[in-house]
């Protein structure tokens, strides 16, 4: 089998984008894992597929999956490559979007020729949404790893996110206590952990360890999550300029109950077709 992919990332979280509205395309774990592979393969954060919409009200279905081969339901910065993608590949005229992710509808506004804007849908600050099992929902929570308390934020972005607030993230245990929490017994689902550093009421810097992909340049949904947690502790204000190792966004939220917006460039670095 030959497949035809197009290369794209959002400020280096980086994509294998593919066209499954003209093309049939099953995509299997073993063949998600070779596009992902950075030696064997073509390389990449995550693989995504562009499906035609099984609901009337929306112009596409948006799959996401992780270089370990497992389907999550939500990435930020693969929404919009996706939204340059359809419009590059001319699969539609329209400047906004909507698209349907696992388990929520997104809309997907085109700028211009860098930029596009994301309407994430409404956070969710409850626990059981990530899902995370504690007794009662808070603004912390504390887990035991080997011993030693640590403390987060939780936040649904329609993925799990947990937020730590440190004095300097350049130096976090992004690497050590990343994987640790992501595999942690009272997340079912597993979880992204985000490592965020305060450096003014409308910037924050945070580096992020996403499950099923390690350490990535950039995760759109984890600066929501960040700026969510950030605003809900009186720590920000909207707007925030999250500044991440590969570039910055803008996020845009005016509080609990209301949907967030995200705003940042899409690239595509090339087109390719690989022999599978």
């Amino acid at each position: 089998m030959v497949l035809h992919f197009t290369k794209m990332h959002g400020l280096g979280n980086d994509f294998v984008v593919i066209d499954g509205v003209t093309k049939n395309v099953t995509l299997s774990t073993a063949i998600i894992k070779r596009l992902s592979d950075r030696h064997l393969g073509i390389g990449c954060d995550q693989v995504l597929l562009v499906e035609p919409p099984k609901q009337s009200n929306v112009d596409f279905e948006y799959r996401i999956f992780n270089s370990d081969g497992s389907e999550v339901e939500q990435c930020g910065n693969g929404a919009r490559c996706l939204a340059r993608f359809i419009r590059d590949r001319q699969l539609s005229g329209k400047s906004s979007l909507r698209v349907t992710t696992q388990n929520r509808t997104l809309t997907l506004n085109i700028i211009d020729e860098s930029n596009v804007t994301v309407d994430m849908g409404i956070p969710s600050l409850e626990p059981s949404d990530l899902p995370f099992e504690t007794a009662h929902r808070d603004r912390r929570y504390t887990v035991d790893l080997h011993g030693e308390p640590v403390s987060f934020s939780a936040v649904s972005m329609g993925n799990p996110h947990v937020i730590l607030f440190v004095n300097e993230v350049q130096s976090a245990p992004v690497n050590t206590l990343g994987p640790q929490l992501e595999n942690h017994s009272q997340f079912p689902n597993k979880v992204n952990v985000g490592f965020a550093e305060i450096l003014n009421r409308h910037t924050l810097v945070l580096r992020v360890h996403e499950r099923g992909a390690g350490e990535t340049r950039a995760c759109g949904s984890g600066a929501c999550a960040a700026v969510v947690a950030a605003i809900d502790q009186g720590l920000a204000e909207s707007p925030v300029q999250v500044q991440l190792t590969g570039g910055n966004l803008i996020i845009q939220w005016p509080g609990e109950g209301h949907p967030l917006i995200m705003e940042g460039c899409a690239t595509t670095s090339f087109h390719g077709r690989i022999k599978l």
